[in-house]
């Protein structure tokens, strides 16, 4: 949740959309609520709320989290809180 999501491979695993269902490439951009990704096909603009992003992280371990976890502005999710369980 409080890492650095830019420059990071990323496929979405889910959506409501089912358009937007395995589509896969480098996360470019992060905003409140969408994450741009540079794919083969040019970029394309995911949004949070709808998503599900399978990342590749740099220790080479693979998670899947919930876009609407993501949600707010990048820099406010590193610092906030984030609940233990």
């Amino acid at each position: 949740m409080k890492h650095e999501l830019i420059g990071l491979n990323a496929m979405v695993a889910s959506s409501t959309n089912r358009i937007l269902v395995g589509t896969r490439g480098r996360i470019i951009d992060e905003t409140r609520n969408t994450v741009k990704l540079s794919t083969r096909n040019g970029l394309r603009v995911i949004p949070k709320q709808i998503a599900v992003f399978r990342l590749d992280l740099p220790d080479g371990s693979v998670v899947e989290v919930e876009g609407s976890r993501l949600i707010g502005r990048p820099e406010n999710r590193m610092k906030a809180r984030t609940r233990r369980w």
